[in-house]
């Protein structure tokens, strides 16, 4: 796709309730774009009065307009139409993804885009698949567990993926028969706007799916708080899925689907068989979209026989990457979402830096003539486990580096004391590569590969405090269910 004017973007600063635009809401917040730190928009905070209102709405278009009781057939109609219009969109939704976010005009249109459109479709498959069963009792009894949805979903997403992580939550609790309340970034709260006109345009009804904009502290906990929402599904910080889980608690239980955070390694041995493709699917592991991904491949440890020249290998791929605004379509290096975020992140190099460890590519901002923050691909080598940029979740373009002799210490390296979302495991000896996938504590492990692919079947989520059950795959269908017993006497 080709670059843009972001000056000629026009966004619309408002929640879509029962269907349409409202105004309003508590205070406003400024939103400002990653590339050149200019504020573009405000965004306006819904207070507890508004997230009541889309609330409550959202359960009377449940219990009314027969979304949850109609022909599963028909929803999923109705989810794929959906889709398509996603798909024809593609070059509105793209530049508005881009605009304000950290995704390069021609990633949003080539990836983001199709995979949120895809995955809707997946979802909707599943709406005539799974209903309950009939259970083994005597012969003069009927017992059934019956697959109801919950009602009202509250859907918190991340402004890493805007699009895409907005379709994981929302998209399978609609299949199942839910209505939506979501709140987005308010970093990123634009593009997901149009995807709601475009449900509506699809047929969906008025209510069923709402957006409610604002922040964590006031529009999120209301929404988590709020005693008609059953369910609340979030992706983001673990430090903020712990207080969901508070909010969720403390307001009368209610279950929790959690993508927190990771710091997933990529372990490497000394039999690649490409050495140069395993490289370059190292740095795309920790330089797609800056690093700023949960699963992002931030810790290297690679065996000590190659470890010379693949890190000076992956230093010449950082090399190549093009810094640049997320409207050009030569852009290969993202920006950081805020100067704020890119600070922070130049915080954790500097002080393990100053621990010991030393920089063998990056390690510093990318001057760029505005106030874009942009951040150099980083490579800390000479670490430890107890230094912080090896500790800690960085969400930027920096990995560390820690070379092991045989398997064992290869495993030992891997671990992490409170991390476990993803890992790579990267060798030609396949048993191997599986007695090391069984040693890993990560909800998904990649052989021979980093990333995920367009298999929506297979289901993603963490272990440790990397998060609670699963996005995608039927485990997301399932838990945007409940399930009642049945038993019914028929003796004379």
């Amino acid at each position: 796709m080709e670059g843009f004017n972001p000056d000629h973007i026009e966004v619309r600063s408002a929640h879509f309730i029962g269907g349409r635009y409202v105004e309003g809401g508590a205070s406003a917040l400024d939103v400002s774009r990653p590339s050149d730190g200019k504020i573009y928009a405000g965004v306006p905070v819904a207070d507890a009065g508004l997230v009541d209102q889309a609330v409550q709405g959202s359960w009377h278009a449940f219990k009314t307009s027969d979304w949850a009781g109609c022909a599963p057939r028909e929803r999923a109609r109705i989810l794929r139409r959906w889709a398509d219009l996603i798909d024809a969109d593609v070059t509105t939704l793209a530049r508005l993804e881009a605009v304000g976010s950290t995704r390069p005009v021609k990633d949003a249109a080539s990836w983001d885009v199709p995979f949120t459109a895809d995955g809707i479709r997946f979802f909707a498959e599943w709406a005539d698949k799974i209903g309950g069963d009939v259970a083994p009792t005597r012969g003069d009894h009927l017992g059934m567990t019956l697959a109801e949805p919950y009602g009202v979903i509250g859907a918190i997403a991340p402004w890493n993926l805007p699009l895409v992580m907005a379709s994981w939550k929302v998209a399978p609790a609609l299949a199942a028969g839910n209505a939506v309340v979501l709140k987005p970034s308010e970093m990123t709260p634009f593009s997901v706007l149009r995807m709601a006109e475009l449900a509506i345009a699809a047929g969906m009804p008025e209510g069923i799916f709402n957006i409610v904009q604002g922040d964590g502290r006031v529009t999120g906990d209301a929404l988590c708080r709020h005693p008609r929402v059953s369910k609340v599904s979030f992706t983001g910080s673990t430090r903020t899925g712990a207080a969901i889980m508070a909010a969720c608690a403390e307001s009368g239980t209610k279950p929790v689907t959690l993508e927190l955070g990771g710091k997933s390694p990529q372990v490497v041995f000394a039999d690649v068989p490409d050495l140069e493709k395993t490289v370059r699917t190292i740095a795309r592991a920790i330089t797609i979209n800056a690093g700023q991904v949960c699963v992002a491949g931030s810790r290297l440890v690679v065996q000590r026989a190659i470890a010379g020249r693949f890190i000076e290998r992956l230093a010449a791929v950082f090399a190549e990457l093009k810094a640049g605004n997320t409207w050009d379509a030569g852009t290969s290096l993202s920006p950081i979402i805020s100067m704020r975020e890119m600070e922070r992140i130049d915080g954790i190099v500097q002080r393990t830096v100053a621990g010991g460890a030393r920089v063998a590519a990056g390690g510093q901002r990318i001057a760029m003539g505005n106030d874009g923050a942009f951040y150099q691909p980083t490579i800390l080598t000479d670490v430890s486990g107890d230094m912080e940029a090896v500790k800690n979740e960085i969400f930027g373009p920096v990995i560390t580096v820690q070379v092991f002799d045989d398997e064992d210490e290869a495993l030992a390296l891997a671990d992490h004391a409170d991390y476990g979302l993803a890992a790579g495991i990267h060798t030609a000896d396949i048993g191997r590569a599986l007695r090391v996938a069984r040693g890993i504590e990560a909800g998904t492990v990649w052989i021979n590969r980093y990333g995920r692919s367009a298999d929506y079947v297979i289901p993603t989520g963490g272990y440790k405090r990397s998060g609670i059950g699963k996005d995608l795959g039927r485990q997301a269908y399932e838990a945007n269910l409940h399930f009642k017993s049945v038993l019914v006497d028929f003796a004379r």
